[in-house]
């Protein structure tokens, strides 16, 4: 097994995890919080997609799926055009509202089939390549791509969870 093909392998993961979360919820479920300070389904799945959309573009001279396909404007946040929630108040966690699920499936699939793109193209001399170099020691194609699966995972992990009581209270 090469290297992509554990990266695309991973990725499908989060995809397949991504509609599970969002699965079954309306826009109150969504946008739900399980605490004040706390993330919601919506933000958790919107912002673990605008950091794979963000990075994986970044790194591969892409445009970002969120631009170049119209998702800010379907989804609507009011944010601004760049913002992927990183450094996010409650406050600004509280904005991100959407009332389909379908949306930010939808915004993912588009993102996720990007990176398969991106992924497919991939030699194993790639993952050497320097994508930034503000880090000491600089990060390589490989490093910035198991980093934005390990934060995609993390993230869609604590939506799992803020679903699953949502749910498990409207049971």
């Amino acid at each position: 097994m090469l290297a992509k093909d554990i990266l695309i392998d991973g990725f499908g993961r989060v995809r397949e995890e991504v509609h599970a979360a969002v699965e079954g919820l309306g826009p109150d479920g969504l946008g739900a919080r399980p605490g004040p300070d706390a993330n919601s389904v919506a933000w958790l799945v919107w912002h673990l997609t605008r950091i794979q959309d963000d990075h994986v573009a970044d790194a591969f001279g892409l445009d970002q799926v969120w631009l170049s396909q119209g998702w800010e404007k379907r989804l609507g946040l009011g944010l601004p055009r760049h913002d992927t929630g990183y450094g996010h108040t409650p406050a600004e966690v509280a904005r991100v509202r959407v009332d389909d699920g379908a949306l930010l499936t939808g915004y993912h699939d588009a993102v996720h089939e990007q990176t398969l793109g991106a992924l497919r193209a991939l030699t194993a001399g790639d993952l050497e390549r320097v994508v930034d170099e503000r880090w000491d020691p600089p990060v390589t194609l490989g490093v910035r791509l198991v980093s934005v699966l390990s934060d995609d995972l993390q993230h869609v992990g604590q939506a799992a969870y803020a679903g699953g009581l949502v749910r498990s209270a409207d049971a």
